[in-house]
């Protein structure tokens, strides 16, 4: 992978401030925007919980409503400049956090055509998983890696069992079917059996259908037993992939590539593990630049 300097994609620099404070936890300035930003957005999902109290609710509709547009029009403002200060627009904006980012302004806006869909920005709970890197817990973001990659490994042996268990419900459920349907029976067709079939597997048991019969009685009983199967056999797949040999993960830092809005780096690293791009701006960054716009370059990497 080719490893590019930033002086071969130059970028202006208060563009590359802007993504350090607003992407990066690492400076003083950047550490008080995220924990600004992170009160603000538990405020938020505490005004739409509050907010949905009807006692609560009705009598401060008025404070509520103006709080949530300003939590909004905040969060907008922060969304926008992210934009701005990436260089590839589209790889924060459809990334996991891009997305959540996104989620968390929608509903509000949406809310002026489809009342009700403020409730919906509860979503902006899921940005608090920043928090992790803003207080550089770096050995909760390695050990996560850790559940992440368990569980993508994980991931074929856990659909070809679930492919299994829907069989078996779709064979029970018929079965059940044909032994307790039947009129006055609440077994009423198929797809209510292999419901049954779904609450009795996963030992939810909700009661509101049962056999009556002997027969339905002990098949029931059988769906039961190998209901704990259902909890064993994924609990056992993961822990196996847990406990499989993994390297030792370096320190990493909360530096985010600015070129593919992709984070994870270690603490030593000087360019992006994923694009090949440079990290660290450099200090005397703001003299380079103003060499290359008398140069006739735009800060663009062009001319």
């Amino acid at each position: 992978m080719a490893k590019r300097s930033l002086e071969e994609k130059p970028f202006a620099p208060w563009r590359e401030r802007l993504h350090e404070i607003i992407f990066e936890a690492d400076t003083p300035m950047g550490r008080i925007v995220d924990i600004t930003l992170l009160i603000l957005i538990i405020l938020s999902v505490i005004v739409v919980m509050l907010e949905s109290v009807d006692k609560i609710g009705i009598p401060y509709h008025n404070f509520f409503y103006g709080l949530e547009w300003f939590f909004t029009i905040i969060f907008t403002i922060e969304y926008v400049l992210r934009i701005i200060s990436v260089h590839i627009k589209r790889k924060y904006m459809f990334s996991f956090f891009g997305i959540v980012d996104l989620l968390a302004i929608l509903p509000t806006y949406l809310s002026l055509f489809v009342p009700g869909s403020q409730y919906l920005t509860v979503v902006r709970a899921l940005r608090i998983l920043r928090i992790f890197r803003i207080l550089k817990l770096a050995q909760y973001l390695n050990e996560s890696r850790i559940i992440v990659t368990a569980l993508r490994n994980s991931l074929p042996k856990i659909t070809v069992f679930l492919l299994f268990v829907i069989l078996l419900v779709t064979i029970f459920g018929s079965i059940m079917y044909l032994v307790e349907g039947g009129e006055g029976s609440k077994f009423t067709s198929i797809p209510e059996s292999i419901y049954w079939a779904i609450v009795t597997l996963t030992t939810v048991g909700y009661g509101d259908i049962s056999p009556v019969t002997a027969i339905g009685q002990f098949l029931a009983a059988v769906v039961m037993i190998l209901g704990y199967a259902v909890i064993a056999v994924p609990t056992g797949i993961v822990t196996g992939e847990l406990l499989n040999p993994t390297k030792e993960e370096e320190e990493i830092t909360t530096q985010v590539c600015r070129y593919c809005s992709r984070e994870g780096h270690d603490s030593d690293a000087e360019y992006c593990k994923y694009c090949g791009e440079i990290l660290n701006v450099p200090d005397d960054w703001d003299t380079i630049y103003k060499e290359k716009k008398e140069n006739g370059d735009n800060g663009n990497g062009e001319k």
